[in-house]
């Protein structure tokens, strides 16, 4: 691991319970002006880590590690901050308790603000379930942000998406070896189980039906379920839920500054903001990212035109959705 780590101590979550010992992994790029008011901050996707979250920036880029300091902070529960993976005593495994997104982007704060000494951002970007945090981070410390781009994500988690979550959950669990959290083993049925339902809805219809995936390599749509399979055979089956738990309860409604109002929340939001929806996403459609646009108080909605339906963003994957991305960091950094 080349991150580093910020030990957070004992932190008091949303639900009462105490994560002990907390530890946020990170890592930074670029250097913090005098003013420490050029950073621009990257939290990590739901299988994402800070190594993965490196392409959507670099030296020479719209968000030019040269001009701008990248702070990427790992979520609670991917296996490098804390998670049931490696905590230790009662709360490793499946005694790790739900870490919500605000629990998660008030530590992103404590990092900025106690650790790095940043006193503005000029950017909060991310996708995905990066995405859902940018939109807190957002909501929760207006005075900090000057620009946001959540792209395929949402400011909450909706019913539709919750159907999924709870599917590719059921499908882990029905292997005899999770033995409710508690496997000796890693419970390898069901995770490939899990990434072969996880994977029917990371691409859109029009994704199979055109064989796009040959443009990753892939000569069929079975090669494409077998790398997901590796893929998630690689990932602690506890960590995989932890994370799912965090999304299943996102809400950037959910916090006592809002007391459970969207409307409340979203026009808490004063950043410049650009939401970027792909037009094809399964789990955070158009539609929704249309409700919310139209709650806000300055923001547009620019929908990415791609048949790879949420992947369409995965880091570095899809070249042209890439190019948008890179022109709409460069239009808020240049207008922030």
């Amino acid at each position: 691991m080349d991150g580093r780590v910020f030990r957070a101590g004992d932190i008091t979550l949303q639900s009462g319970q105490v994560l002990s010992d907390a530890t946020l992994v990170y890592q930074t790029y670029g250097q913090l002006n005098s003013a420490a008011d050029n950073a621009v901050l990257i939290p990590t996707y739901y299988t994402g880590t800070h190594q993965s979250n490196e392409a959507f920036f670099g030296p020479g880029r719209a968000i030019d590690t040269d001009r701008y300091f990248v702070v990427v902070p790992n979520m609670f529960g991917n296996g490098l901050s804390s998670s049931p993976s490696n905590q230790r005593g009662p709360q490793s495994g499946s005694g790790f308790p739900l870490v919500s997104i605000y629990d998660n982007v008030a530590c992103h704060y404590r990092l900025l603000t106690e650790v790095l000494e940043v006193e503005r951002l000029r950017l909060v970007a991310g996708w995905s379930m990066g995405a859902i945090q940018a939109y807190h981070f957002a909501a929760l410390y207006p005075d900090m942000v000057d620009a946001l781009l959540p792209f395929c994500g949402a400011a909450r988690c909706s019913p539709h998406n919750d159907v999924f979550l709870q599917g590719v959950a059921a499908a882990l669990r029905a292997d005899q070896t999770f033995d409710h959290g508690n496997y000796q083993t890693p419970p390898v049925v069901g995770l490939k189980a899990f990434a072969r339902v996880y994977c029917g809805w990371a691409y859109s219809q029009s994704f199979f039906r055109e064989h796009l995936y040959t443009e990753l390599g892939f000569d069929s749509v079975e090669a494409l379920m077998l790398d997901w399979e590796q893929d998630h055979l690689q990932w602690d089956a506890n960590d995989l839920l932890a994370k799912l738990a965090s999304w299943r309860s996102a809400d950037i409604a959910r916090h006592q500054k809002f007391d459970g109002n969207i409307e409340t929340a979203l026009k808490a939001i004063t950043a410049r903001t650009v939401v970027m929806p792909c037009r094809t996403d399964l789990y955070f459609p158009p539609q929704d990212s249309a409700i919310e646009v139209s709650l806000m108080h300055n923001a547009e909605l620019c929908v990415i035109d791609s048949d790879w339906g949420h992947c369409s963003a995965s880091p570095g994957r899809n070249a042209n959705t890439m190019d948008v991305l890179e022109q709409k960091f460069a239009q808020l950094l240049n207008d922030a």
